[in-house]
């Protein structure tokens, strides 16, 4: 049992120390993780990889937002979603007219998953891929470790339980639905002050 696997049954039971013993742990892969995020945001960005690793954190160990974590790997994938819902968050409130929302949409490239990213596209990633999780969950989950989590096709398929060659028709599937969603879902204007 590794570290990190022994400290999360630690803050399952209650041992309210864990969660201080477990930042140092997965500090530096959390910012890895962020910092790929990160990496195609304009320069001058207000939020920072740090900012995003602690605001995941914070997410996912706060007192009242305690969960069972099924291992290392389960905890990963939550860190790679709250730091998704952190990034559509700010995408979201950065979209609204008071913020200079009014730009025109871009599709990104879901085969660079290091590809500069826009609020817009996150966005528009963002709802495509809640409307693909509702028809393909397994399929979604996988885009959202590769994209938002940065994992590679083999990780992904390791931490979901399936093979690669599922994992790689998986993923080509995805991205050809994810492709038409997009460009026939008309960009949507956000009014909120």
């Amino acid at each position: 049992m590794s570290d990190v696997t022994r400290i999360l049954a630690a803050a399952e039971a209650g041992d309210p120390r864990a969660a201080e013993q477990l930042l140092p742990l997965v500090y530096d892969e959390l910012r890895k993780l962020a910092a790929q995020q990160l990496a195609g945001e304009k320069p001058g960005q207000t939020l920072e990889a740090t900012a995003l690793v602690h605001e995941a954190y914070l997410r996912l160990v706060g007192a009242a937002n305690a969960r069972p974590w099924d291992g290392r790997g389960h905890f990963f994938a939550a860190v790679a979603q709250a730091m998704r819902r952190t990034l559509v968050e700010r995408a979201r409130r950065k979209g609204r007219r008071k913020h200079g929302g009014q730009r025109q949409r871009e599709y990104p490239d879901l085969d660079g998953l290091l590809a500069p990213q826009q609020d817009a596209e996150l966005l528009a990633l963002h709802e495509a891929l809640e409307r693909f999780a509702a028809h393909d969950p397994l399929k979604a989950k996988l885009v959202e470790l590769r994209f938002f989590g940065g994992l590679t096709l083999a990780e992904a398929a390791s931490h979901l339980g399936i093979s690669l060659s599922t994992a790689d028709r998986g993923w080509r599937y995805a991205r050809a639905w994810l492709y038409a969603a997009m460009a026939e879902a008309p960009p949507k204007e956000t009014d909120q002050a």
